[in-house]
């Protein structure tokens, strides 16, 4: 009989708590280690809301990748009884030559994705909500909605716990690093364990943990902000998740009660953070103008002076595609970083991707744009 791979898993975020629940589901002996506890608020993976989305605006070779997580989804929902996702549909909106709406387009003929084109005139009537130009491309997503984030993180780790891993909470790991002939020690401030892999998926503190990494994670200080309507939606109406491309980009997700809108911005708008375990959790009024101009020009329901703000951290590679695979050298540890803006809707995808090289050395997934395997730039 086989013995059982040991494999750590060094952070139980978006994608560590996948990763642990995948091993742990196929058999390995895991140790997952977090410097707080899966569902913290001290990162990316919070907000209450994540979009989820079938469509791409940055590059439709994730398609493929969305069509995995989607059956890891309905799976992990239907092993714990929690919904982690909710499907109503995404609208994805800009100016019909925006080379991100060309993408959009060329993914769906591509891949034929369930979507439906929405005219001006069409969208005064159904989502009158979102104010759009002659000149704009809307396609709503069918297949599209919302994650709840830290819901997700806690009951992907609680799966894992179920299925026989161990999580070692309040533990900051400081040193992962590979044994001569094989296997990998991680080194906390109490103990060194030795394991066959690891697994490591250490969010915006990628660049603490591994300073020699050769390619560069730059980490961001991102803000939500939620805004009430002027008037309650009726009942019935459709309450799709929203992107907007173009000149001023921005998401949006209604709240899951119904009662708020919550904004998010892209990456041009956040400030570099130099230090992760001292991130400013303060946003200057100054901070809001590039809000407020989207509510202005965008969403004209929506009262412009937000009713609540949080600060998380994200972490991008200069290409923005994230890096997912081994390390230089050594095969037996396993590294996904840099995720920001693509992240939540693969986690699962991703999570098997991990386990599949942790275990098997290899993955039958269509990483090749995302994978270190060769990679020189970030």
């Amino acid at each position: 009989m086989a013995t059982r791979k040991r494999v750590a898993v060094v952070g139980t975020g978006t994608m560590g708590s996948q990763a642990a629940w995948r091993l742990a589901a196929r058999g390995a002996e895991v140790v997952a280690y977090d410097r707080f506890a899966p569902g913290h608020d001290r990162s990316a993976a919070g907000g209450e809301t994540r979009v989820f989305r079938s469509v791409q605006t940055h590059d439709g070779r994730y398609v493929p990748l969305v069509r995995h997580a989607e059956a890891l989804w309905q799976q992990l929902q239907a092993e714990t009884g929690r919904e982690l996702r909710r499907l109503t549909g995404a609208l994805v909106m800009g100016p019909a030559d925006d080379p991100e709406m060309r993408t959009v387009m060329d993914g769906i003929a591509e891949h034929g994705l369930d979507h439906e084109v929405i005219d001006t005139e069409a969208m005064a009537k159904r989502f009158p909500q979102f104010r759009v130009g002659d000149g704009d491309l809307v396609v709503l997503d069918s297949h599209a909605g919302f994650v709840r984030p830290e819901l997700t993180v806690q009951t992907a780790a609680r799966r894992a716990e179920e299925l026989g891993a161990r999580i070692r909470r309040y533990t900051p790991v400081r040193d992962v690093t590979p044994v001569t002939g094989g296997g990998v020690e991680i080194r906390t401030d109490t103990d060194t364990e030795r394991f066959d892999a690891a697994v490591v998926t250490p969010g915006p503190w990628v660049g603490d943990l591994l300073p020699d990494l050769p390619w560069e994670v730059s980490i961001y200080r991102a803000i939500s902000a939620w805004f009430l309507p002027h008037q309650d939606h009726p009942a019935d109406a459709e309450r799709p998740a929203f992107i907007r491309c173009g000149e001023f980009p921005f998401y949006g997700i209604p709240s899951p009660g119904g009662l708020t809108v919550k904004l998010g911005l892209p990456q041009a708008h956040h400030k570099p953070v130099e230090d992760p375990n001292r991130l400013d959790r303060t946003v200057a009024p100054e901070e809001l103008q590039a809000f407020t101009t989207v509510v202005g020009r965008y969403l004209p329901g929506l009262n412009p002076d937000p009713v609540r703000l949080s600060v998380f951290m994200e972490g991008y590679t200069g290409s923005t595609r994230p890096l997912v695979g081994s390390l230089p050298g050594c095969d037996d540890i396993v590294l996904l970083a840099g995720f920001s803006g693509q992240g939540f809707k693969i986690s699962p995808a991703m999570g098997d991707v991990a386990a599949d090289l942790a275990l098997e050395g290899r993955t039958s997934q269509p990483i090749e744009f995302i994978t270190t395997n060769g990679r020189t730039e970030a």
